[in-house]
């Protein structure tokens, strides 16, 4: 006996009968219709998705779908981290496929699980999957970079939540003229500024600020993201400066989507990058404050065709 008092997988799976291969094989294929005929007799779109989910890790399964003798399902990644014991009843695993589940999901095609978003296509049930993954409509991550925000939505909801949660400065226009500062130039620690949205060309663009190691070099760095898509995004420009003391320091580029983390920008190093040393140049040169002046444009390239 286990611990405990329960049966080990091991003890459960010996204490069965001896049945022929065809046997097991009959009775496992009638289990797996019964549960499959139980769920659908009550189906519905959420019923359909739960039905094709690993009640392991709660993700649309991706065959092989297996199962334990007693037909309960799991997908590839919870089998193999199961070590050969059904999660939901500890009988052993074994390796046996649920074709019956198989064959169901591909005569299925149902909508995308983002259709309270916007997105109306109908898929068949392996070519959803795919779909879900890089469909326009799937849920944007929070861009504020200060905290590890949990918060995912489409833009408006994004928006409503910076402006009410996070406190962003909101503003409208495609030109700005920010000032940043931070009270001892001499220590750069991974330090982030509040975040900045701006509102222009019908679209929301977010400014980033913030001081890291570069390597061994201290550094400040700022840069814009879009609120959208990619392809949305690649249709604009921006440029920012910073300067002082008759010198300035000017970047050019394309925002990036907000797809793309602060962090994935950041080490790319796709924005204004400005060694500390210079920036306390730009500040007067003391080194006692540093007080940046980025001034900024977004502006949209007109088609050629």
């Amino acid at each position: 006996m286990a611990p405990g008092g329960g049966a080990s997988c091991k003890e459960l799976v010996e204490s069965w009968p001896n049945i022929t291969r065809f046997d097991t094989t009959k009775t496992l294929i009638e289990k797996s219709i019964t549960r499959i005929g139980e769920k659908f007799q009550k189906s519905s779109v959420h019923g359909v998705h739960e039905l094709l989910e690993c009640p392991v890790c709660k993700k649309s399964m991706h065959p092989p779908f297996y199962q334990c003798p007693n037909g309960h399902t799991l997908c590839t990644n919870c089998k193999i981290g199961a070590q050969n014991c059904c999660p939901t009843c500890q009988v052993e695993l074994g390796n046996i496929r649920c074709l019956a589940l198989e064959k169901v999901a591909e005569s299925l095609e149902l909508p995308c699980r983002h259709q309270n978003l916007g997105c109306h296509k109908i898929l068949a049930y392996y070519r959803k999957l795919k779909h879900e993954r890089h469909c326009k409509f799937r849920p944007y991550n929070c861009p504020y970079a200060g905290s590890e925000c949990s918060i995912k939505g489409d833009i408006p909801t994004l928006i409503l939540h910076l402006k009410e949660d996070h406190k962003v400065d909101m503003h409208t226009g495609c030109t700005f003229n920010h000032r940043y500062v931070k009270s001892n130039a001499q220590e750069v620690e991974n330090a982030i500024w509040m975040l900045t949205v701006f509102d222009c060309f019908g679209g929301q663009f977010v400014l980033h600020f913030e001081a890291f190691l570069l390597g061994m070099t201290p550094v400040y760095m700022a840069f814009l993201r879009f609120m959208g898509e990619d392809n949305e995004a690649e249709v604009f420009n921006y440029s920012l400066e910073v300067g002082g003391f008759g010198r300035k320091l000017t970047w050019q580029g394309v925002p990036r989507s907000i797809r793309d983390s602060h962090r994935k920008v950041r080490d790319c190093q796709d924005g204004l990058i400005i060694p500390r040393s210079l920036a306390i140049f730009f500040s007067g040169g003391n080194g006692k404050e540093l007080t940046l002046k980025v001034i900024g444009r977004i502006w949209k390239e007109h088609s050629t065709s």
